[in-house]
């Protein structure tokens, strides 16, 4: 599981950052990846990483500002012809369902894999045996969510050791006893599999929270999170500012992530207004209320450790 920062930038790209883009590479997991928005030239920022367009199963939007989906439909017309033919699911608030057909209506692109469009609320937006991804509103000038991504508990590991030590060789049989089956050896003797794995693995946790204002919502999706990806449009010293333009400040994301509990804090959407060296001042800010910072820069991959 891993983080790879597109777009890092607020509002419009700039020279040092594109607009809102975010990928989690779960490539171990299960061969895929997924998307967080897709601003303006995603599609051309993916080019420059190990990304690739056909293993992008799902994108998930966090609100229709321009900054955070106009890249949507250069990249889902592309997709068919970077060998992508597998299904592909969108999801975002009211309104996506309605941008992407007349996009790619208008300009007369047709998709050769399924595309699916699924507009959510508040609640479970996915859910399988591996994942679950639930949303909240944000405060931002329109309806703005953010995502908590729980990795459900992965089951214990085998404990060969102590199966070889009983003459019970590798074969079929240890895929039935790591699944905790009952199983019956060859000479008759009854075994459960439970006593013959270790404990299960947690799961991990990753926050993502759109644009938004300091909020109650952005502190219960980033609870106990291994890693919290939150908004920093602005410093510390522009409170004001962030509060009227619907933003955060660097001391703001890092109250949520101390408040929270969360393990890590990356923070994303910076202004353009904060060139080079300005940033180590906005990360200092951050660190004085949260210690476990970092501030991210297009093309910044962070991987999510296991728990152990």
């Amino acid at each position: 599981m891993e983080l790879l920062f597109l777009g890092t930038g607020s509002g419009v790209p700039s020279k040092g950052r594109n607009v809102s883009a975010l990928a989690l590479q779960l490539l171990e997991e299960r061969g895929a990846t997924w998307l967080f928005d897709c601003g303006e030239a995603t599609q051309h920022q993916i080019l420059h990483t190990p990304v690739r367009p056909r293993r992008i199963e799902k994108i998930f939007i966090t609100h229709l500002h321009g900054d955070h989906i106009f890249g949507l439909p250069g990249l889902l017309g592309s997709r068919s012809f970077q060998g992508g033919d597998t299904p592909l699911v969108v999801y975002g608030p009211k309104g996506i369902h309605a941008f992407i057909d007349t996009a790619l209506s208008v300009s007369g692109t047709r998709v050769k894999y399924d595309l699916h469009i699924t507009e959510f609320e508040e609640g479970v937006v996915f859910e399988d045996e591996q994942f679950i991804v639930t949303a909240k509103q944000l405060d931002h000038g329109m309806p703005s969510y953010g995502f908590r991504i729980v990795e459900k508990d992965l089951p214990g590991t085998l404990l060969v050791d102590k199966l070889q030590a009983l003459g019970i060789r590798p074969g079929p049989i240890y895929q039935q006893i790591k699944l905790g089956h009952t199983v019956t050896l060859e000479d008759g003797t009854v075994i459960d599999g439970r006593e013959f794995v270790g404990p299960p693995q947690k799961g991990r946790v990753v926050a993502i929270i759109g644009d938004t204002r300091y909020c109650e919502a952005s502190i219960e999706l980033a609870r106990e999170a291994d890693v919290l990806v939150h908004e920093a449009t602005f410093g510390a010293d522009e409170a004001q500012l962030a509060h009227e333009y619907f933003h955060s400040t660097t001391t703001q994301a890092a109250e949520v992530a101390k408040r929270a509990g969360a393990k890590q804090l990356i923070l994303t959407h910076i202004s353009s207004r904060y060139q080079g060296d300005m940033c180590d001042g906005l990360l200092a800010e951050a660190q004085a209320v949260f210690a476990n910072v970092a501030i991210a820069s297009d093309f910044m991959s962070f991987s999510v450790p296991k728990k152990k």
